[in-house]
């Protein structure tokens, strides 16, 4: 479950879009940060009083939405990490990635960065180190920042909350049978973006979140996992799936086939390309 360099091989695993929406009334997908309740301070101004974090937003989202919510220059919230004594597990080394738990946050009247990054990692630290957990990464003969490593991936892969434990499968049976990952997300993780179209070039990047040419988990978390992805990577569901691909919204197809998935990968690109061609071209 750890890096080697691998061959290069030439099986794509799996894409996806996702759209963060989360139904309190005030956030949608690309904002940097959700408030859904509002006072007035003392000249009458509003202000918000909490701060949502949605399941699978990276530390880079995170950081950016503290800083909007606090009224603090950009880059704030990044730096305070050095003196907020985050209790975060060894094998995380002071990166707090995955440790930010996604949930909503109430906004003290002296709230400052560290006091609500403390807030998130000591949450998930609550969610993540009791016994189900502990027991059920233990069961799958890995630690919990193992496990949250998992989770992180099936957070950003699985299309909805009942492919996630097919997901986690996917990733079980892969390390399993000594094969990379092969995960876009990774890759985007890596290249700080979220698209779904993956090159030939992407995925030969050095990097050691690039799961095409790294064997294993990436050495962290690629994303803050909610209690449902959580859930599927000490549960994954039974199977022998190897490979899944998303070929719509609502379709994502799980097989343990090289030769059906590619026809799926196939029908994928193919919608795909339809799609691009009914978008309007941009003007000049």
């Amino acid at each position: 479950m750890y890096q080697n360099t691998p061959p290069r091989r030439t099986i794509r695993l799996t894409r996806r879009g996702r759209l963060a929406l989360i139904a309190t009334g005030a956030v949608v997908a690309g904002t940097a940060v959700a408030v859904p309740l509002l006072s007035l301070d003392s000249e009458g101004e509003s202000k918000p009083t909490s701060l949502v974090i949605p399941e699978g937003w990276r530390a880079g989202q995170i950081y950016d939405a503290v800083d909007k919510v606090l009224a603090l220059p950009p880059g704030s919230a990044k730096k305070s990490l050095a003196k907020a004594n985050l209790k975060l597990p060894n094998d995380a080394e002071g990166n707090p990635e995955g440790y930010l738990f996604p949930a909503t946050y109430p906004l003290a009247e002296k709230a400052t960065p560290e006091s609500l990054l403390s807030y998130m990692v000591d949450t998930a630290n609550k969610k993540f180190n009791g016994a189900p957990v502990a027991a059920g990464a233990q069961r799958n003969s890995m630690n919990v920042y193992q496990a949250v490593t998992i989770a992180s991936i099936v957070q950003a892969e699985a299309a909805t909350k009942a492919d996630m434990g097919k997901v986690a499968r996917v990733v079980f049976n892969r390390l399993e049978r000594g094969m990379p990952l092969q995960m876009d997300s990774t890759l985007n993780y890596a290249l700080n973006r979220s698209t779904l179209r993956t090159t030939a070039d992407d995925t030969r990047i050095d990097n050691p979140y690039n799961s095409y040419m790294r064997m294993g988990l990436p050495p962290t978390p690629i994303d803050n996992p909610g209690e449902d992805a959580m859930r599927a990577a000490i549960t994954p569901t039974p199977g022998d799936w190897l490979y899944f691909v998303t070929v719509k919204p609502g379709d994502t197809r799980f097989t343990a086939d090289f030769a059906e998935h590619q026809r799926n990968v196939a029908e994928f690109n193919a919608q795909q390309k339809d799609g691009a061609s009914t978008q309007p071209k941009p003007t000049k």
